[in-house]
């Protein structure tokens, strides 16, 4: 199990290992046609930061050599906003007061069919909040098998498994599954997620093991970009891990995603990190480059600017249409959302916020945003 191997892989060495990374490290992984983890730090490192351009360049000559000239899109459902959960970051953890919604198959497929007739969509992936008490296994194999009659590939973002029962719910049809590991700082882990089946480390870790286990054909994984101050270390340890499982459940796809936080414009949770334009499209580049075959993914947190130029240098998956509140597409359009998706009249909002914390914007303006895609976006 992966857990067993982080074990053996020091968070605080880590960091540091990045930190001293220098330009001749940098250059070295350049030049290999394949990459370890060690050649994945120096790309993350800040010492890369001046061959941004060299980055993205092999990001798209690989992205096209591997994926072509194409752009797989998937749209969410959220069919239950229940959850047994007290994430500190997520509207959806159980101290929050508000409706908790359901859906029952009739709404379901409701939304399957709204689905449909916004677009031709035929990648969906099914999103629930953690309570398999009243939305578990057999809750989302009947769902599946809804999905089945309207959509050619199905995949879930849900609490971790059994590896029994990823592969009962690969029987009913469905063709992957995504998991966030969150955090890969065993040690500040449950200061985020201080209760619930999430609050236990091992079993979220280890769900990836079953998956494998369960011979589930396609396996997403991501960290949570604002949870830790060194990113880059957690961006670091899913290297790590996407390496373990390559090897031990080599049958199997693989996705990676960076999602980032936003700020709070309220008293909730501030991120303990901001990743900037420019750090989100260095980490894509250095993924593409260590593996040239994973799927990199980005979802509509991203403003429409970030999305419409990394889809030419190394994204090969992205979200559209998203609604992420329960039955947002027909039965419930004007619930709680979980997060927000971008709009770049918030994003204006949240960049004088960190003006006046002394900090510098995050998400800028196009023409400021990120010289690269001016260059090499088109």
């Amino acid at each position: 199990m992966f857990s067993e191997e982080l074990k053996n892989i020091s968070w605080d060495e880590t960091t540091e290992r990045i930190a001293h990374m220098t330009d001749n490290d940098v250059r070295r992984a350049l030049a290999k046609d394949h990459c370890n983890v060690d050649d994945f730090m120096a790309l993350i490192s800040p010492a890369a930061t001046p061959y941004l351009e060299t980055m993205a360049r092999l990001s798209r000559k690989y992205t096209e050599e591997r994926f072509g000239k194409t752009m797989s899109m998937f749209i969410p459902l959220y069919i239950t906003n229940s959850c047994a959960n007290s994430c500190v970051y997520c509207g959806f953890h159980v101290e929050n007061k508000m409706a908790r919604t359901i859906l029952t198959m009739e709404q379901i497929e409701n939304e399957y069919k709204a689905i449909k007739e916004l677009a031709p969509f035929e990648n969906i992936l099914l999103v629930t909040g953690e309570n398999p008490a009243k939305a578990g296994v057999p809750y989302l194999a009947k769902a599946i098998d809804l999905a089945k009659k309207y959509f050619s590939n199905v995949k879930i973002e849900v609490m971790p498994l059994s590896a029994e029962d990823y592969k009962t719910l690969a029987d009913h049809g469905m063709n992957g599954v995504i998991c966030f590991q969150e955090t890969y700082n065993r040690e500040h882990y449950n200061l985020y997620h201080p209760r619930g089946m999430k609050s236990k480390f091992e079993w979220r870790c280890n769900g990836f093991d079953r998956m494998g286990q369960a011979g589930v054909h396609s396996i997403g994984m991501g960290v949570l970009i604002g949870l830790e101050k060194e990113w880059r270390t957690d961006v670091v340890m899913m290297a790590y891990h996407l390496r373990y499982l390559q090897k031990h459940y080599w049958r199997t796809k693989y996705s990676v995603n960076f999602p980032r936080m936003r700020p709070a414009q309220n008293e909730g949770f501030h991120p303990n990190c901001y990743m900037s334009d420019r750090e989100l499209a260095q980490a894509t580049f250095a993924m593409r480059i260590f593996d040239h075959d994973v799927d990199i993914s980005y979802s509509t947190r991203e403003p429409a600017y970030i999305r419409d130029n990394m889809c030419t240098l190394g994204v090969t998956t992205m979200s559209a249409e998203s609604k992420v509140n329960p039955g947002g597409y027909h039965t419930y359009p004007q619930a709680l959302e979980q997060f927000s998706v971008s709009d770049e009249r918030k994003a204006s909002v949240i960049n004088q916020r960190l003006r006046e914390l002394g900090r510098e914007p995050v998400w800028k303006d196009w023409d400021a945003s990120f010289d690269l895609f001016g260059k090499l976006g088109k």
